[in-house]
C-alpha cells in the first residue's frame, strides 16, 4: 500500500485545486450573469450556475479529503505493523 501514497497525495492535491477552480468559475460566472454581462441569461439561471458550482466544490472536496483519510489510516496501519 505504500506504493499508493504519493499518487493518493498528488490525486488529493489536484482535486483540490479542481474544486477552488469550480467554486471560482461559478461564482464569477453567475456574478457576470447578475450585472448582465452575459446576454440572454436570466437571473434563475445564474443562481442555478451557482447551486450547482458550489455542489461540484464540495463534491470534489469531499473527494480529497476522502483520500486524505485514506493516506492516515494507510500510514497508522502501516506505522502499527512496525
Amino acid at each position: 500500500m505504500r506504493e499508493h501514497l504519493g499518487f493518493l497525495k498528488i490525486s488529493s492535491a489536484v482535486v483540490k485545486i479542481a474544486a477552488w477552480i469550480f467554486l471560482l468559475m461559478g461564482v464569477l460566472g453567475a456574478i457576470l450573469v447578475f450585472l448582465k454581462q452575459v446576454p440572454g441569461k436570466t437571473a434563475l439561471e445564474g443562481v442555478l450556475n451557482l447551486v450547482i458550482s458550489i455542489f461540484f466544490f464540495f463534491f470534489l472536496f469531499l473527494v480529497a479529503k476522502i483520500a486524505d483519510l485514506l493516506i492516515k489510516i494507510i500510514k497508522s496501519s502501516e506505522s502499527k505493523k512496525e
